[in-house]
């Protein structure tokens, strides 16, 4: 039964009055105070109740603490025993949460109702509306400026092994022969027992794992053969094509294997693994995650693409994460852009300017943001051909037409047309010049042409941009968001997660992402609800006037010593007295 309690009521008497006024002080000027004051009250548990009847069956835990535990695990970067024990016994989880009661029906959660509600928002997507809901709440209360965001992306890791090409053959073979055996065992028998002996059999599955390198290309030769022969094998059995990891294995073959003639096969082709260059980045990486993707750069696993908000240094405002998106580590930078400005605007949250690197500054994103999201991205230029000249070294007048090239030779001619622009050098100079293997024209009939695009203007222009000091004032602050993903990972532990598969993944960064976010707010938070008490600034005020009340009597009645009843003179200091 659907069940949840008013945490915006009032309580008659204060529940939490037995932790005395300094422990209470510190709750409410932490994390803590902020997350059941502001979060907590508003939290969207109505998406939960298609999973509830609304007055059948046992009541459930309080769904708002359920859904906050959610967040709070992913915050601290806890397992499930940890969650469970945190939420058993630790005060200011308790106190996050609202929970007033001490039995085991309010402070008590158990690891399936743990892994039951991870599910629900899961599968239900609800992590992406508590994130939209916290960032509102947190925006209007600490009052942070969006105008200015800034984007970088962090690697990260699912909870999987990391397999070799042998490897990745061998555990795909062998998951699909076991689910097999469990589910089509009359299939199973009759397959060759050699074939099944050498993938399930532990002594011979080892053989895998001490391959030498000389001989790699011929054990993926034979393992593509077994794959080849397994798909043929079940392709027309379609209890066995609906399998999981029977799709493993065709997608396996399909990404790592062609087909090729051979005359002494009796079916006249075999089966041979593609050149590690040929491999698809988004090839299978694992059958136990076939989600994650892989990248030259970074490795195996997924990328999130986080966009935070940002203040200069005489601001110091709240940085808040505005935007959160989990991909395949094989996708680009350059295609998360304009995604998430789409998903700003639609949260109202556009900024005015978007630090980034130059992999996300591309001409066509810089352009579409400027004239469809009016936003100005400020990335630099990719370096491109660095052994020739760019249009850059060269002078331009007000409408992109070269006037002379970087040895100082004006040009006799420039040409507008519709793909582009063409000037045109005098021959005489071109060919004297010492610096003509570095330059991009190239020799003509009647002169020596150097022809380029309004893109190529643009692309100058910016390079050209990136040498003044006010590029560089502005630009410097994209470096704040490596320290953005430095915390992102130190405080969640983002980048070694302890799921797989792209559903469990996106929760868990999106959960992490509300968790940060909390974290900074409450540190601002704690900054602006924690002054002085009256009670203390009025006691310092009045210890000071004391003090200063007692030095202004000691310089108008000054006196010359102040003796104890106890104190006992000495025979130097009874002549001084004497006088």
């Amino acid at each position: 039964m659907f069940h949840v309690k008013n945490h915006k009521q009032l309580n008659i008497l204060d529940p939490w009055a037995h932790l005395g006024p300094k422990r209470r002080a510190l709750l409410d000027n932490s994390w803590a105070g902020l997350f059941q004051q502001h979060i907590l009250p508003e939290l969207p548990v109505e998406s939960l109740r298609q999973h509830y009847h609304d007055c059948n069956g046992r009541p459930t835990k309080e769904l708002y603490a359920m859904m906050g535990v959610m967040i709070l695990q992913q915050m601290h970067d806890c397992t499930d025993q940890e969650a469970v024990e945190q939420f058993c016994f630790n005060i200011q989880w308790h106190y996050a949460l609202n929970i007033t009661s001490c039995s085991d029906a309010a402070a008590y959660i158990s690891h399936k109702t743990l892994w039951t509600m991870r599910d629900h928002l899961a599968s239900d997507a609800s992590y992406s509306e508590i994130f939209d809901t916290s960032l509102n709440i947190l925006t209007k209360l600490l009052k942070a400026d969006m105008s200015k965001q800034r984007m970088d992306s962090v690697h990260v890791k699912s909870n999987m092994r990391n397999l070799g090409r042998i490897g990745l053959f061998a555990k795909t073979i062998k998951k699909f022969l076991v689910n097999l055996k469990r589910h089509h065992r009359e299939l199973f028998d009759q397959l060759d027992t050699e074939l099944t002996q050498r993938y399930l059999s532990k002594s011979q599955g080892s053989v895998f794992a001490m391959v030498k390198p000389t001989e790699s290309t011929r054990t993926l030769d034979q393992l593509a053969a077994d794959v080849l022969l397994l798909t043929e094998r079940f392709a027309t059995v379609d209890e066995v094509c609906t399998m999981q990891s029977f799709k493993l294995l065709s997608r396996l073959f399909a990404e790592q294997c062609v087909i090729e003639e051979d005359t002494s096969a009796d079916s006249g082709k075999k089966a041979v693994a593609r050149p590690n260059k040929d491999v698809p980045s988004d090839s299978l990486q694992n059958p136990s995650d076939p989600d994650a993707g892989y990248s030259s750069h970074k490795g195996q696993g997924y990328q999130v693409q986080l966009v935070e908000n940002y203040t200069t240094t005489d601001e110091r405002g709240p940085s808040l994460i505005t935007q959160v998106e989990v991909e395949s580590a094989d996708q680009h930078d350059a295609n998360a852009l304009l995604p998430a400005l789409t998903q700003l605007e639609q949260k109202a949250m556009l900024p005015q300017q978007m630090l980034a690197d130059s992999l996300y500054g591309s001409d066509s994103n810089c352009e579409t943001a400027l004239q469809e999201h009016r936003v100005v991205v400020i990335s630099p230029v990719m370096p491109g051909n660095q052994k020739k000249f760019n249009l850059a070294e060269f002078t331009l007048d007000g409408q992109g037409k070269v006037l002379a090239c970087p040895q100082g030779t004006t040009s006799d001619t420039v040409k507008k047309s519709k793909s582009g622009y063409s000037a045109v050098f005098p021959i005489a100079a071109c060919q004297d010049c010492p610096s003509f293997d570095q330059c991009p024209v190239s020799m003509g009939k009647k002169g020596c042409y150097y022809r380029y695009t309004d893109k190529d203007i643009r692309l100058a222009r910016r390079r050209q941009e990136e040498e003044s000091p006010e590029f560089r004032e502005k630009y410097r602050y994209r470096a704040g968001v490596e320290a953005t993903m430095s915390e992102f990972d130190r405080r969640t532990g983002v980048k070694h997660l302890r799921v797989r598969g792209m559903k469990a993944v996106r929760f868990a960064a999106f959960m992490k992402a509300i968790g940060l976010n909390i974290l900074r707010a409450g540190r601002h938070w704690g900054e602006k609800t924690s002054p002085m008490t009256p009670s203390c600034s009025l006691f310092c005020f009045l210890l000071a006037l004391q003090t200063l009340f007692q030095e202004l009597l000691r310089e108008c009645f000054p006196v010359k010593a102040r003796v104890g009843t106890n104190f006992q003179p000495t025979a130097s200091l009874q002549m001084d007295l004497a006088v």
